[in-house]
């Protein structure tokens, strides 16, 4: 189970202590390769050496073996072991007579055979004749190579300590030159939880201040944007607000109107029809009666006119969304005449909230005040349609597009993108190859309960 799980990730300040390490290791590696090949050097000249000077000396003895035999083995035995080298003496018939003391030098001490095979240098016996005797002298490097040994067991040593002496050096000067980087991922820390007033110092090195400087302007203008936003909410929630009392008032507006002024003129007329009735003797009466029954009429259908037009529900919700678009396209195009406007509705059969067909007409007018403020275009088309998904809306001009990539959100797109996401629709803006810009607009249907969006608390009407 173990090996399944992920191994964590290593940090920068042991990554750069490591490779600091290996490289330093790697630099004593090859260090220790020029010394061994310069002690292999040094441990065949001595040896040599101390073979020549032993190889004279038994060449003395030899002139003198024949006249004093038993006085030259003495002298043999007397002396021992000669330096760095193994001594034995045959007789004619090839018997073992005498052979040197091993060395007292370190002795029962013995280098690893790898290391032996690496540094022992190849050596010829020396054969001199004493006599009838045969003298061997056979150079033995093993006790300088011991002590190369013992020399290379002490540079591992101090190597070793170098190493980790290095490795605490570089991890406390990576850590102290790494210190901002901590500084900046606090910093980034707290703009992940929306708090952008932290500022990086600067610290003497370049790429940190470049670092430092491109983030207190990112995080400035983060805070700007969000001050922005702040501030559209404001907007937004000052507009909804007043559409709520505007739309208050046109009802309060309409009960008065009802109440008061219908029901006085409803009263006027009925008075002025007895009047008629009972003055057909009285022609001037009669006449006047009549005169004031005609005016009550037609000042009850101007009540019912404005009542119509203040309050609207007699008629279904799409309907009236269809109605109200285009009402507002023949207004549009009446303001903008050098702009043909053809706009392809579709009815839709189904009842819909008073909200939703507000945003439908306020992304219509949105949409229809950027083609007049910025796509310097002669050609719009506005098509609604249906499905069983939901509503489309588009908006098509033949301006002069749209830079996607250079485009700065504006308050009336803002307030798009958030009317779209606020019921769960996709605004998309495409600039089209030939020019101009597509507008399209897609919003699933809404619910039918009024609790189901918090825009509805105060219904809007279309």
């Amino acid at each position: 189970m173990n090996a399944s799980l992920p191994r964590p990730p290593a940090r920068l300040r042991d990554r750069i202590c490591l490779l600091l390490t290996v490289v330093a290791a790697l630099l004593l590696l090859l260090s220790s390769l020029g010394w061994a090949r310069a002690t292999r050097d040094a441990v065949h000249e001595e040896v040599e050496a101390a073979t020549r000077v032993a190889e004279q000396w038994l060449q003395v003895l030899a002139a003198e073996a024949e006249a004093e035999p038993e006085r030259f083995a003495a002298r043999l035995v007397a002396v021992g072991r000669l330096r760095a080298n193994e001594l034995t003496m045959y007789a004619a018939d090839g018997r073992l007579l005498y052979r040197s003391p091993g060395p007292t030098y370190k002795a029962g001490r013995e280098v690893p055979q790898w290391f032996a095979a690496l540094m022992t240098p190849q050596f010829q016996p020396r054969q001199l004749n004493a006599g009838e005797r045969t003298l061997v002298l056979r150079p033995d490097a093993s006790r300088s190579v011991l002590d190369a040994w013992d020399e290379l067991l002490l540079i591992a040593g101090w190597a070793a300590a170098l190493l980790a002496l290095l490795w605490f050096a570089a991890r406390r000067g990576i850590e102290r030159m790494l210190a901002p980087l901590s500084a900046l991922e606090d910093a980034l820390a707290h703009g992940a939880e929306g708090r952008f007033d932290t500022r990086l110092p600067r610290h003497g090195v370049v790429e940190l201040d470049r670092l430092a400087d491109n983030y207190n302007r990112l995080v400035t203008q983060l805070d700007r944007s969000l001050l922005r936003n702040a501030r559209l909410e404001e907007d937004q929630a000052f507009a909804h607000a007043l559409n709520a009392r505007l739309e208050e008032e046109r009802r309060q507006l309409a009960r008065e109107l009802h109440d008061e002024l219908g029901q006085s003129v409803t009263a006027v007329r009925a008075i002025a029809g007895a009047i008629v009735q009972r003055s057909a003797d009285h022609p001037g009466l009669h006449g006047s009666a009549q005169a004031i029954l005609a005016l009550t009429g037609q000042m009850q259908d101007g009540v019912r006119a404005i009542l119509h037009s203040l309050r609207r529900n007699d008629t279904p919700a799409a309907v009236r969304l269809t109605t109200a678009l285009q009402d507002y396209c023949a207004h549009w195009a009446a303001l903008y005449p050098a702009i043909t406007l053809s706009p392809q509705l579709d009815s839709i059969d189904r009842s819909l909230r008073e909200d939703f067909c507000l945003a439908v007409l306020r992304l219509l007018q949105e949409s229809l005040t950027n083609v007049a403020r910025h796509a310097d275009a002669d050609r719009v088309v506005v098509v609604l349609s249906s499905d069983a998904a939901g509503l489309q809306l588009s908006v098509r001009d033949n301006g002069r597009g749209f830079d996607l990539e250079r485009r700065s959100e504006r308050y009336g797109l803002a307030g798009m993108r958030e009317r779209v996401g606020a019921w769960g629709g996709t605004l998309d803006i495409a600039s089209l190859p030939g020019g101009g810009t597509h507008v399209q607009v897609r919003l699933p249907w809404p619910a039918p309960s009024a609790a189901a969006h918090p825009l509805t608390a105060v219904p809007q009407p279309c």
